[in-house]
């Protein structure tokens, strides 16, 4: 299914399973990740082979017949290569992160993105948010803070990690917005257009990070594992399957929405986070930090849903005074 921003509006149904499919493939990313990662620490390694798989997939399929995409043009590739910086930055930190932070806390720090991006249009000149908007991005940092304080497994480096993460996905997500980069594309063709510019980029880093030859070799030797080499698989199709759904929902829908099915399924993963894939130490102040951060982010999301509805009634009611 390809569908491009420019095509007609989508069904209610195709909206729907759409937002679901995102929802779940991003919640099971995560914990498929954090099972890889617990026995092959090399992130930069996992991240060029998930972009890897997909280009490559995406491009016998273009060979093959079976998908439409059209042909690299050098002009759109130029325009998307910063937008394709951030966004690989902004995994290649979130991965090399989960190796030091549990799931529920990785969760909440990812939550300060909103908190960034705020910050970052403040800036912009996008002028100040509303009152909703400022409580809700304020109540995530303050739970992060106090979860922060009872987390029994804190590591300075992944959390550092975590945080390096939200600012390169501010950057991402304020690029997009800014140059438009995505009109005109679709699901499928910009899920090719970031693979294919992210394996240069993500080879250096392989290099300059020291993990290449060594990734490799354990890479091979891990092969021998058949629990392993399912978990890898498992991965690597994942990777193709949360990268689709994500273009698919903010293309179907909209950024918002696809904001806030991260926002719910944060809450399904915060949740199965504490008992899955050896869970954490519970701590009283953890445990509230993480309330009040998911609090935070659910609030966000309605806050920005009203907002969104109060817009489109403001401009219905001025296209049918102009008709009057």
């Amino acid at each position: 299914m390809e569908i491009g921003s420019g095509d007609t509006e989508a069904s209610p149904l195709l909206s729907l399973c759409s937002a679901l499919s995102y929802g779940v493939a991003s919640m099971a990313m995560v914990f498929i990740n954090k099972a890889v990662l617990m026995e092959y620490r090399h992130s930069m390694t996992l991240l060029t082979l998930q972009q890897l798989a997909t280009t490559l997939l995406i491009h016998f399929s273009r060979v093959m017949g079976y998908t439409k995409s059209k042909d690299v043009n050098m002009m759109t590739a130029k325009k998307l290569l910063p937008v394709s910086i951030f966004y690989n930055a902004n995994v290649a930190f979130a991965l090399a992160s989960l190796t030091g932070v549990n799931i529920p806390m990785y969760i909440a720090l990812k939550r300060l993105t909103p908190l960034a991006v705020l910050v970052a249009g403040i800036f912009m000149g996008k002028g100040r948010p509303s009152l909703q908007v400022s409580l809700s991005v304020m109540c995530t940092a303050v739970g992060v803070i106090i979860a922060a304080a009872g987390d029994f497994s804190f590591d300075l480096v992944g959390y550092s990690l975590a945080l390096t993460s939200v600012f390169f996905q501010t950057m991402y997500l304020v690029l997009v917005e800014k140059s438009g980069a995505e009109d005109g594309l679709s699901s499928v063709e910009l899920m090719f257009y970031n693979g294919f510019l992210s394996l240069p980029f993500l080879l250096f880093l392989i290099i300059a990070t020291g993990e290449f030859p060594d990734s490799l070799t354990l890479l091979f030797a891990k092969a021998n594992s058949l629990a392993f080499s399912v978990i890898l698989i498992l991965s690597l199709v994942m990777g193709i399957v949360l990268n689709y759904t994500m273009f698919l929902c903010t293309i179907v829908n909209s950024a918002l929405t696809t904001t806030i099915v991260g926002v719910l399924k944060g809450v399904g993963s915060t949740t199965f986070g504490f008992v899955l894939l050896g869970g954490m130490k519970v701590h009283a102040l953890n445990v509230t930090g993480l309330v009040i951060n998911t609090a935070g982010g659910v609030w966000y999301s309605y806050a920005k849903y009203k907002q969104k509805m109060s817009k489109q009634r403001r401009l219905i009611s001025d296209e049918e005074a102009r008709q009057k």
